[in-house]
This record gives structure tokens, C-alpha cells and sequence, in this order.
């Protein structure tokens, strides 16, 4: 996305995808985000003394600039910030329906009475029957359990708690590019192998690349100061102090990437080397199976959170059918996939016959 004459002033070519990373792409990824966040907190103020309004709407790909979108809900320029879940270029679909309705139609703007986004969670896209869903896998010759619904959050939690990676496909698909607890691949935040362990083996990238966190919207303050729900996985903010764990003397000698190796807090597969985290509060109304899942977490380790990541791999969409799920759990080394009320355990399948190495084609060199 940039120029020969961006090059040119920075004295080198961009970097190939793929290539080692340097010190000197760390230095200019940091300072494009700072100039980015400047930009954004410049135009932010600019709108609030024209408008003079306390509530700001946000859109547009940099929307998705979670670490910007932090930066000016702490700097309190308004009370209250609302950033389209689907900001970049697809969210138009869903600019252009509501135009239909609203300007062409004519029919009348609602606002919800409890405060909350009208857009519910942003959970919009396609939901499949159970019994379909099973009589699929029957025909893949897979073997599965089917598990009460009621006490299907427990024993989830219970394989997060070993360890186990998840894949989650539970109700309607999100609309938008974050995964939000209905096509996720999940994890325990407290191991700091996890994010290690999830970027090699399940998404096919890059070991560095951080994931978030899912949290109990009501216990969201005691793991991040975070003034305001984020639904959308769209806000980054820090890590409370009473989390954070003290750099070890060994960490001064790290430099770039070997610094991700030190944990940073008592949450370490989800906290960033500055103590921060791209946070998704989960609520009991918008999201109630994902929320009893975290407080079944909750009541077995005392920690309403878990690690969050796209249900996919690396250059592929987010899954949406149970066949993609099937195919990507299959693929991969995830330990478990849950489909709505059915439960499979990969020790329990055989191999996925395909012809070719599907892997080679999303390895990193």
C-alpha cells in the first residue's frame, strides 16, 4: 500500500511478504500508528467543538484501528463512542439496506430502549439446525456426542480448562471481520503457550500475532480499565495493574520479537507487550450461549475470560457453513469442534482423505 516514493524517503524498499521481520519494520509500523492515532484524536476534537455533541459514531476501515479507537475513548473527548462492527468496505451492504429502508422506504428510525446497538451483537448472518448439522457429520462418517444444551457450556469449559483448543460454532454467523463468539476458535488466556501454539498450528501464521480476549461484560473492569463495553472487539486498552507481572531482569537483554516471549500478566495469551489488549465484552442478552460458556469458565477456574480468534486460517474467510468448520477443524491441529449441541473430538476421527497437501499452501516459508 505504499509508493516508490514512500520507499524513496524511507531509504529501502517495503518488505516482501513473508521475510524476516527487522527492527526497522517494528520502528515503522509503530511510527505509522503513532502518526495514524495523532490523525485520528486531531479529527475527533475537530468534530466535537463543531458539533459540540457528547457521542461519537465511527466508520470506515481505520475504524477498525482498535488501538486508535482506545485512544480516543481515553482521552474522554466524548461520553460515548459506537464503532460499526463491520467499518471497512463490506459494512456499505448494511449502509445500503438501511438507506433502502430508511430514505427510500420511509419507515421510521428506532432507537433501543435499554441504550444498546440496535445491530444486537452483530450476530446477522446464517444459523444451521442441529439435526442437519448431525446428519452431515454422519455422513462424513464422523463420530460426535450430543450434549444437553444446559450442560453443554460446562463441559466446553471443562476442555478449555485442559488445555484443549476449541472451535466454536454456535447460533448466527457475525457480520463483520471479528470473530464474536459464534464462528471462534478458542483457548485458555492464562497458558502463555496458547498464543504461541494457536498462530503455528491452527492459523498458519505468524507466532507473534496476538489474539483477544472474550470477557463476562460484568466482570470486565476487573482485568482491563475499560470505561465502556466493546462488543465489537474494536477497543484496546490496558491491562489492570493488579494483573500485570513485573519484566524479569532477563527480559532487558531481548530485542524485537523475543520480547513477546516474557508474559506480561497473570492473562498472558492475550496481553500485548505494552499491557494492553483488544478486548471483546460479552453480553448475557445479546450473546447468551457464548456468555454462559464464559461463566461456566468462570465458576471452574475464577477466570471470566478466555482467549478469542477467528474460526479460519490464515488467507481464508471466517467459516460459515458447518462444512467449513468441519474442514477447518479437520485441517488443523484444533483439539475439539463443537457444532451448536454436538461435541467432536479429534482423537476420535480419522484422517481427512484429500488429494494434495491442503497445508502446503498456507504454510509460512
Amino acid at each position: 500500500m505504499t509508493s516508490a516514493v514512500f520507499d524513496e524517503l524511507m531509504g529501502a524498499p517495503a518488505r516482501k511478504p513473508e521475510s524476516p521481520i527487522r527492527q526497522r519494520d517494528m520502528d515503522l509500523a509503530r511510527s505509522i500508528q503513532e502518526v495514524t492515532e495523532e490523525i485520528m484524536l486531531r479529527m475527533a476534537r475537530h468534530a466535537q467543538k463543531e458539533t459540540g455533541t457528547r457521542n461519537l459514531c465511527l466508520a470506515g476501515g481505520v475504524a477498525l484501528n482498535c488501538v486508535g479507537n482506545g485512544r480516543i475513548l481515553r482521552d474522554n473527548i466524548f461520553d460515548k463512542i459506537w464503532i460499526q462492527p463491520a467499518a471497512g468496505d463490506a459494512g456499505g451492504a448494511l449502509g445500503a439496506a438501511l438507506f433502502a429502508w430508511h430514505q427510500v422506504e420511509d419507515n421510521p428510525r428506532t432507537v433501543a430502549v435499554s441504550g444498546r446497538s440496535s445491530q444486537g451483537g452483530s450476530y446477522l448472518g446464517p444459523s444451521f439446525d442441529s439435526n442437519q448439522i448431525a446428519a452431515y457429520l454422519s455422513e462424513r462418517g464422523c463420530l460426535y456426542t450430543r450434549i444437553d444444551i444446559e450442560e453443554l457450556p460446562d463441559r466446553v469449559a471443562e476442555l478449555i480448562e485442559d488445555g484443549k483448543i476449541v472451535g466454536w460454532f454456535s447460533g448466527r454467523m457475525e457480520f463483520g471481520p471479528r470473530a464474536l463468539g459464534a464462528r471462534s476458535i478458542l483457548g485458555d488466556a492464562r497458558r502463555p503457550e496458547m498464543q504461541r501454539k494457536m498462530n503455528l498450528k491452527i492459523k498458519y501464521r505468524e507466532s507473534f500475532r496476538p489474539f483477544a480476549p472474550s470477557c463476562l461484560e460484568e466482570m470486565s473492569s476487573d482485568y482491563f480499565d475499560l470505561q465502556a463495553p466493546s462488543p465489537y472487539m474494536l477497543l484496546v486498552c490496558p491491562v489492570i495493574e493488579e494483573r500485570r507481572l513485573p519484566e524479569p531482569p532477563s527480559a532487558e537483554s531481548k530485542s524485537g520479537l523475543a520480547r513477546l516471549d516474557v508474559p506480561r500478566s497473570d492473562i498472558p495469551a492475550v496481553t500485548h507487550v505494552d499491557y494492553s489488549a483488544r478486548v471483546q465484552t460479552v453480553s448475557r442478552d445479546e450473546s447468551p450461549m457464548y456468555h454462559a460458556l464464559l461463566e461456566a469458565f468462570r465458576k471452574r477456574t475464577g477466570y471470566g475470560i478466555v482467549v478469542n480468534t477467528s474460526f479460519n486460517v490464515r488467507g481464508e474467510p471466517i467459516v460459515c457453513s458447518p462444512e467449513d468448520a468441519y474442514l477447518c477443524f479437520m485441517r488443523t491441529e484444533m483439539d475439539v469442534l463443537v457444532l451448536q449441541d454436538l461435541i467432536v473430538l479429534k482423537e476420535d476421527q480419522a484422517p481427512l482423505e484429500e488429494d494434495g497437501d491442503w497445508r502446503d499452501q498456507h504454510a509460512l516459508d
